[in-house]
């Protein structure tokens, strides 16, 4: 024979709604928690995703022209060693003396 027990129906019935209470408060301190760990992140002046993607992808636009830049470089000053290597080869001109100037005696 099963009878009811009023005590035990109260207590089933507290315990449940305690609970629920606890899971409030437990959803509440995550939002706290979270709402706490967002200023603490907003106060470091920590960059988002998109802006550090944005930003990647200059770095790596400006590290391509900075390259193609040396490559550049390097072609022209070897073109330049040529040129003075090959002036170097070439043998003086000849140069004449320049003629004397004499000064003129102007009358006394």
């Amino acid at each position: 024979m099963q009878t009811k027990s009023p005590f035990l129906d109260e207590f089933a019935q507290l315990m449940t709604h305690a609970m629920g209470a606890a899971q409030g408060v437990g959803d509440e301190m995550q939002a706290v928690f979270r709402a706490q760990a967002e200023k603490f992140i907003a106060d470091m002046d920590l960059v988002g995703r998109d802006e550090f993607e944005a930003m990647k992808a200059l770095a790596q636009e400006a590290i391509g022209r900075a390259e193609a830049a040396e490559a550049k470089i390097a072609a022209l000053e070897s073109k330049l060693a040529d040129r003075k290597a090959e002036t170097a080869r070439k043998p003086a001109a000849v140069r004449k003396p320049a003629a004397k100037k004499t000064a003129r005696k102007k009358p006394t």
